[in-house]
């Protein structure tokens, strides 16, 4: 094999590497309950939001109340896989939030998650509002009510940033009477944009890796 064959190879798995977007969010889809963010607010009901498992229609904390939500299937950019649960925000008498705080360097990212609000909550009388913001960018914030209801749904976006800072994640929910709607949310993320000078390599490098494969077995035929 040629030794330029090697390198080469190096230059594309830096750049391959780099195009896999690895999420920035710690535990972005709650795989390991509701570890790397912190609750805020405040909640009196006795209903924090809590990691469900979905396909379980058992109560709460490790079901939505009876309906069996099912996996995230939303069309996202997270890097994550569809797991087997999603933070769940249900309380009755809530002004809580979930929040995690992330150091980012310059540069461009994309940003987002999914959410579903189930049947059961939905169809309760008082309204409840859901805000989600990431980086700075509010990508949602309307009242439970204005659906969609029973489908997941990715809200995204994309920030571009000229410093480096700690940017923090926040997920509000506010409710004020009983019984109110309710929403989960999963596959938080935060993911780096690529350099175009880091796509220009990963492209020369399969198309000079092509080139070479194709002359050696031109020779050896």
């Amino acid at each position: 094999m040629s030794k330029l064959i090697p390198a080469l190879l190096a230059a594309t798995l830096v750049a391959g590497s780099a195009h896999a977007k690895p999420n920035l969010v710690t535990n972005g889809s709650f795989e390991n309950g509701l570890t790397g963010f912190t609750l805020i607010g405040t909640e009196t009901q006795g209903f924090p939001p809590v990691a469900i498992t979905y396909g379980s229609a058992s109560a709460y904390p490790t079901g939505a109340f009876g309906e069996a939500v099912p996996v995230d299937n939303a069309v996202s950019k997270s890097p994550d896989a569809a797991g087997k649960h999603g933070a769940y925000f249900v309380s009755d008498m809530s002004h809580q939030g979930l929040q995690q705080s992330i150091f980012l360097k310059p540069g461009k990212y994309q940003i987002g998650f999914d959410y579903y609000a189930p049947r059961n909550g939905f169809n309760n009388a008082n309204d409840a509002t859901f805000s989600g913001t990431i980086a700075g960018v509010t990508l949602v914030s309307a009242k439970v009510s204005a659906g969609p209801v029973t489908t997941w749904t990715n809200y995204s976006g994309n920030v571009n940033l000229t410093t480096a800072g700690v940017r923090t994640i926040t997920f509000q929910f506010d409710t004020s009477a009983a019984p109110a709607k309710d929403v989960v949310i999963d596959r938080v993320y935060v993911n780096a944009v690529p350099e175009p000078a880091t796509w220009a390599m990963m492209l020369a490098g399969f198309a000079l890796v092509g080139t070479s494969l194709r002359r050696r077995t031109t020779i050896a035929a």
